[in-house]
């Protein structure tokens, strides 16, 4: 089975989309994956510089909690990114940590496969749409890896509601069980 590396990309105390990630590293555990999980509450991530030094070097030249996780997501064989849909889009930080993600581009990643989980109040099926087109547009980046599959829970709201929907629940689980 694979290094699973999940990150969690919501700000907010019983976020709907941790409590869902919980059932999908369930799921990835059941299945033999083994797992980590790093959330970026409490994590400093600054904006990227543009200055390309990382392209030379594999290391950025900012020193906060970013180079870490670039770290760690070098060394999984799936990543999966979870994050709430704001304005129809992924969230701000997941945003600025892909761009962090940039010192990967030249080394020898080991990831291969890419996956998302994402959850909005809106339930139109179209409402994630952009945040897959931003994932796959990183993920167009590294040549070695493919985006295998997205999850999607519409209306979903309060913060802490996914604790009560069991079918949202299960799907996490299942969606973690089918990672590669």
């Amino acid at each position: 089975m694979s290094k699973v590396l999940v990150i969690s990309t919501s700000l907010r105390a019983k976020s709907n989309s941790d409590i869902l990630t919980e059932r999908l590293i369930a799921g990835a555990k059941d299945a033999g994956h083994e797992v980590k999980h790093i959330s970026l509450k409490g994590k400093e991530i600054k904006f990227c510089i543009g200055c390309l030094s990382c392209q030379k070097t594999q290391k950025c030249v900012l020193n906060d909690d970013a180079n870490l996780i670039a770290e760690k997501a070098k060394d999984a064989d799936t990543l999966v990114f979870a994050t709430p849909i704001y304005y129809y889009e992924m969230s701000g930080q997941m945003k600025t940590l892909l761009d962090r993600l940039n010192p990967l581009y030249p080394s020898d990643y080991r990831f291969r496969s890419i996956y998302m989980l994402s959850t909005a109040t809106e339930d139109e099926m179209s409402t994630p749409e952009k945040a897959v087109s931003g994932l796959q547009g990183w993920v167009d980046c590294f040549p070695k890896a493919e985006l295998k599959g997205t999850l999607f829970c519409g209306g979903i709201t309060d913060p802490g509601e996914a604790a009560g929907k069991k079918d949202e629940q299960q799907e996490a689980y299942e969606f973690g069980r089918s990672l590669k």
